[in-house]
């Protein structure tokens, strides 16, 4: 990939780089072909642009230049197909405008990474590379593995998605639900992995929650008709909206109901509680609405005496309703607990299963603690902080089991 630290190219490559990589791949119907034409283009700008200065349209340009230096490329194969893709390319008028083809372009590129062939983490890591630009340095920090193991992951799913002939394109109205529901899972896996760092020093990724709100917006722009796709929009802006308040200046995690309020940013909250208020609208609610709406409550309350448990409850039992998880009933019983008591709350959790995650047992541990069981909570807090991997959630963690071990 080429260094795009120039400004100027930097924007734009951020910006443009995943746009212009699906318009290229839909006419040279290959994506690794595609790559390179585009980061041809981008190394072109590096060269360029100080001396030239910036094109008035720097996305048509990458695109315009990137589809130029295909066809060079092709011209220079010895085979006739080659030769036959790239007069091809020729015959075409040029870059299709932003609005159009390159929507369907942009959406084709998603669904492709997203293919359920494709196993989770790969598609996660695809739509980083291929729609959200980062380079393969950037996702193997963000998936903590070398970057040589990233790449290689990288080309083993290009190579799938050409051997198995996976379609580029977006699925039919009849397969839409389904397959959306997948891309959706993606982008807010990737909001998650930033929300709370797996591992490491750090409890945020900030460059992942970005990237996800930025994906988030970007599927919004080229769905604005599906109710999920702005229900994820407004959830994930909700929860970044008190990403200030969450991590003290020390880098320590501060829980929900000891944030400073008016840390929170009032815009990103505003307009996620606008989106909500759309989707209510529409009265055709799914998980990611409904969770929108449950970040809603909390963020119309001025303090965390304020919140309106009940409604978060009643959200939460008809989330269940729609999916019904071990991390939902695990939410739930948190709501449960400020309506109706740690008490029956701890009979809830201590019915569930989550084998492999540290929350159980932490939740586990602040409803004993609650209920004055400081030595059982003790050892809640024991089995909670054997699973968890971040750095800021194990001080949490050891910091609560001090006060209950010296209680």
């Amino acid at each position: 990939m080429p260094d795009v630290r120039t400004p100027d190219v930097e924007a734009v490559f951020r910006e443009s780089y995943g746009r212009a990589v699906a318009v290229l791949t839909r006419l040279l119907g290959d994506i690794d072909a595609a790559e390179e034409a585009v980061q041809d283009a981008f190394l072109t700008a590096v060269q360029r642009w100080p001396v030239d200065g910036v094109p008035p349209s720097p996305a048509g340009w990458i695109v315009t230049t990137a589809r130029n230096r295909a066809i060079d490329r092709l011209r220079r194969e010895s085979t006739r197909i080659d030769r036959y893709r790239a007069a091809a390319l020729l015959a075409e008028p040029g870059p299709p405008p932003e609005e159009g083809a390159v929507r369907d372009d942009r959406l084709r590129m998603l669904f492709t990474c997203c293919h359920p062939a494709l196993a989770p983490a790969t598609r996660v890591a695809l739509t980083l590379r291929l729609v959200g630009g980062l380079s393969t340095a950037e996702i193997a920090h963000a998936f903590l593995v070398p970057e040589a193991t990233m790449a290689q992951r990288l080309v083993r799913a290009k190579t799938k998605i050409r051997d198995a002939r996976i379609p580029y394109r977006v699925p039919t109205e009849a397969d839409l639900p389904d397959r959306l529901a997948g891309v959706l899972a993606v982008v807010y896996l990737v909001y998650t992995a930033g929300h709370t760092a797996s591992a490491g020093d750090r409890l945020v990724r900030t460059d992942l929650c970005a990237e996800a709100v930025r994906l988030a917006r970007e599927l919004a722009g080229l769905m604005p008709d599906e109710p999920e796709v702005l229900g994820l929009l407004a959830l994930v802006l909700l929860s970044e909206s008190r990403r200030a308040a969450r991590v003290a200046p020390d880098g320590s995690l501060v829980p929900l109901r000891e944030q400073d309020r008016t840390r929170w940013d009032a815009d990103l909250v505003a307009e996620g509680q606008e989106l909500v208020r759309h989707c209510l609208r529409r009265g055709t609610p799914g998980p990611y609405q409904v969770q929108a709406a449950i970040q809603a409550v909390h963020s119309d309350a001025p303090t965390a005496a304020d919140t309106d448990w009940r409604q978060v409850l009643a959200l939460y039992d008809h989330l269940l309703a729609l999916n019904p998880s071990p991390v939902v009933a695990l939410n739930r019983a948190v709501a449960v607990a400020e309506v109706d008591g740690p008490a029956v709350a701890l009979a809830l959790v201590d019915a569930l299963d989550l084998p492999r995650s540290h929350l159980l047992p932490a939740v586990r541990a602040d409803l004993l603690r609650r209920l004055g069981r400081d030595t059982e909570a003790a050892e809640a807090y024991d089995d909670a902080l054997a699973l968890a991997g971040n750095a800021r959630e194990r001080a949490f963690l050891e910091r609560r089991r001090a006060e209950v071990a010296g209680g």
